[in-house]
């Protein structure tokens, strides 16, 4: 399986870090959570649905603070006018016949862009903002601008209903349902929110627009090729089922496809890679219905090296599992006789162990997975 270089791993590891850092604040939020990296990564936006109080903002926010890079949020109402999102005109170069708009702290500038209330916009700003959300463009009047923007997200209590409104939906690539945690989870809820109350100015693991911009260069270069049958049939299937899945955005679902692959630290993209496709719905009762649809091909399967924990039902490394798994796979090293075939396939899976313990959330698991992980891979290091 081919895997991106050590210099890349540290910048991966810093967004592991921040999904990670997210998680354990933001308690049953691993799903939206992994999906801002994914779109992050990929360059694409993601759209947010569910009722007020249940953290969508509050995790835009954290994620603004850990990434360096200039935030745009704003509320938008009926009433919002291009100004508010895009900035003034210049008043000296108006003076001077130029229309030129005074973009500073503005939306036009930000490396994150978070639209609260997205679907309440009126016509005086939608096809400014269908610019921004389809080709990373600003334009007013003469001006034209490429914009900075890594991601934009949007966030609305519920799905369009005007033609208008459906256009600039259709922009969000990937949309996810945000709702009150499960109640059996409420006393994790309380616990992390009371430890953001209380960490104030503790350190935290951030990330820089450009190593971001390096990450979505490499988008690119990701091998598609594998699943590329299984895409175009997984493309049809969706189709078949009602699903308005228009050429554009099937082409542009292979960057999110890529991104997985990615940040599961792979230059190729495998079928579980398409686990992605289960957030391309246009409405809630489509939901049930893609996901059982993508997750027939996007399921793990025992031979995958790496796959992304989205794509399994299981999403979630067990941190015992990995523990005995790497105690027998040490146990197997102390062979003498043991191939170097085997050996190989051990150090194969030893990677891909490594790669899941990343995901493991609790801190205090975490910590005792890794040091015989550590250790089996300091005895492969000296016989290499």
């Amino acid at each position: 399986m081919n895997t991106t270089n050590n210099n890349e791993f540290v910048t991966m590891d810093k967004l592991h870090a921040v999904l990670q850092h997210l998680k354990k604040m933001f308690v049953g939020k691993d799903e939206i959570i992994d999906l801002m990296g994914i779109c992050l990564v990929g360059c694409e936006n993601l759209f947010l649905l569910g009722p007020p109080g249940t953290a969508k903002s509050a995790t835009v926010r954290e994620l603004s603070k850990l990434l360096d890079g200039q935030t745009f949020e704003y509320l938008l109402t009926r009433f919002t006018e291009p100004n508010e999102l895009f900035g003034p005109f210049d008043i000296r170069k108006l003076r001077e016949g130029e229309l030129v708009t005074n973009t500073q702290g503005m939306l036009p500038e930000a490396s994150l862009i978070f639209l609260d209330e997205l679907l309440n916009a009126n016509s005086a700003i939608l096809n400014s903002l269908l610019m921004v959300l389809n080709e990373k463009i600003f334009r007013r009047g003469r001006e034209t601008r490429k914009l900075p923007v890594l991601m934009v997200i949007g966030a609305s209590n519920h799905l369009p209903e005007d033609e208008a409104l459906q256009a600039l939906f259709d922009r969000f690539l990937l949309r996810v349902r945000c709702d009150n945690v499960d109640p059996g989870q409420l006393h994790a809820v309380l616990d992390a929110g009371w430890m953001l109350e209380k960490r104030g100015n503790d350190e935290k693991p951030s990330i820089t627009a450009e190593d971001v911009r390096q990450m979505q260069k490499r988008v690119s270069e990701v091998d598609l090729g594998e699943i590329k049958s299984k895409y175009i049939e997984l493309i049809h299937k969706l189709r078949n089922a009602g699903l308005q899945v228009s050429d554009r955005r099937a082409v542009k679902l292979q960057r999110v496809i890529a991104a997985s692959a990615l940040i599961c630290k792979r230059t190729k993209a495998i079928p579980s890679d398409m686990w992605v496709l289960r957030h391309v719905w246009d409405t809630e009762e489509q939901r049930e219905i893609i996901a059982n649809i993508v997750n027939v091909v996007a399921k793990a399967d025992d031979g995958e090296l790496n796959h992304h924990p989205r794509s399994s039902e299981n999403t979630q490394p067990d941190a015992e599992e990995i523990f005995k798994e790497v105690e027998h796979l040490a146990a197997q090293w102390q062979d003498a006789e043991l191939s170097m075939a085997n050996r190989a396939l051990i150090k194969d899976r030893l990677t891909h162990l490594n790669n899941r313990c990343e995901w493991i959330v609790n801190e205090e698991q975490r910590k005792y997975v890794q040091p015989p992980i550590d250790e089996l891979w300091k005895q492969i290091m000296q016989m290499a």
